[in-house]
């Protein structure tokens, strides 16, 4: 059998938390991804900032716990450095997401990017490589459509 999800939202309760860090790819992250649950048909998301990205997975925590949300889209940007710091920081930050993920049975849509430079990030918020935000989106009503329809097995 060949599931087939559709993004049906209209019953969805969606929050995605974003960084203060590299505001100006961030904010068009959220405008991205909030388009997207418009366009599905979603209810108005909640939106939380925090400082960074260290920050995005207690505070999604926080949020899955409360259970008034059916999933959870994390965007922020950390940019790549002259030390190891952003690629630790990614790691950690990516490890405890899927861990509260697979804990909470709660989709978390991963959309921060780890760009080497300023102009790739800007590349990926909306200009050739498209807008990772709507990706993210995207592909956290898809999750969600896809354990409904298995649930229904």
């Amino acid at each position: 059998m060949k599931l087939s999800p559709k993004n049906q939202a209209s019953d969805l309760k969606i929050a995605i938390i974003h960084s203060k860090w590299n505001e100006y790819v961030v904010k068009a992250l959220v405008d991205g991804a909030v388009e997207t649950l418009e366009q599905a048909g979603a209810k108005e998301p909640l939106i939380v900032q925090v400082a960074g990205a260290w920050e995005i997975p207690l505070a999604a925590k926080t949020l899955i716990e409360s259970g008034k949300f059916d999933g959870v889209i994390a965007l922020g940007c950390v940019l790549q450095g002259q030390t190891t710091h952003a690629q630790l920081l990614a790691s950690d930050v990516s490890g405890a997401l899927m861990s509260l993920q697979m804990t909470s049975g709660k989709p978390i849509s991963w959309g921060i990017l780890t760009p080497d430079t300023e102009e790739q990030a800007i590349s990926r918020a909306g200009m050739k490589h498209g807008n990772k935000g709507r990706e993210a989106a995207g592909s956290l009503l898809e999750l969600i459509a896809t354990i409904r329809a298995i649930q229904k097995l």
